[in-house]
């Protein structure tokens, strides 16, 4: 039974998030249900729909969650750390989606229909990620190339996640390889060296 008076808007919010990504961390994407999260709280699924406006924003403010969580662990990762930094956020990558699976890859399971952008609200946090990125890879690079960074960030990040999403999934258990994130660290390298002044 509902308890629609119980708490302000921005409080159901919260407790819907709460839920949601506790439920989401447990289950999936795949299994993931919005009338269970707004069960868990002692709410009716129309309290979802009248704080989020639609499942899709309530999965974006999920996702949202998901990449405030990683951010900060990303940075705590890097925090006070002088050499190795870049290979510390690809062990972080690595680390975060292992210990958060399935948040982490309802990041990339869930899709928004065709022609609807993104929030600006998950823009920036999506951008946030890639920005640590981005400052940790031109402080590798020699000062006078380190305005590749920004080009060359995604590609690399591109590079980390397929090895981390196939050591997941058991792909790379089939082809052979035994140390994906290692694979990766190599690849990064590889990348970056050939990273010529121009």
């Amino acid at each position: 039974m509902g308890r629609r008076s119980d708490h302000s808007r921005d409080e159901l919010r919260e407790l819907l998030l709460e839920a949601g990504h506790k439920h989401l961390s447990e289950v999936g994407f795949a299994r993931f249900s919005a009338r269970e999260v707004a069960k868990r709280i002692g709410y009716s699924i129309g309290t979802v729909y009248n704080v989020f406006g639609s499942y899709d924003a309530l999965m974006l403010a999920l996702n949202g969650r998901t990449l405030d969580i990683w951010l900060a662990f990303l940075e705590r990762r890097l925090e006070g750390r002088e050499a190795g930094r870049l290979d510390a956020a690809i062990d972080a990558y690595f680390d975060f989606a292992l210990s958060h699976r399935h948040a982490w890859t309802a990041l990339y399971d869930f899709r928004l229909p065709d022609g609807a952008p993104p929030s600006d609200s998950y823009r920036e946090k999506v951008s946030a990620i890639t920005g640590v990125i981005v400052r940790e890879v031109a402080a590798v690079l020699p000062s006078d190339s380190a305005a590749k960074a920004p080009a060359l960030a995604p590609s690399l990040l591109a590079c980390v996640h397929g090895h981390c999403f196939f050591a997941l999934n058991g792909t790379f258990a089939m082809l052979g390889e035994t140390d994906p994130l290692g694979a990766a660290k190599m690849r990064v390298r590889d990348a970056l060296s050939r990273c010529s002044v121009s």
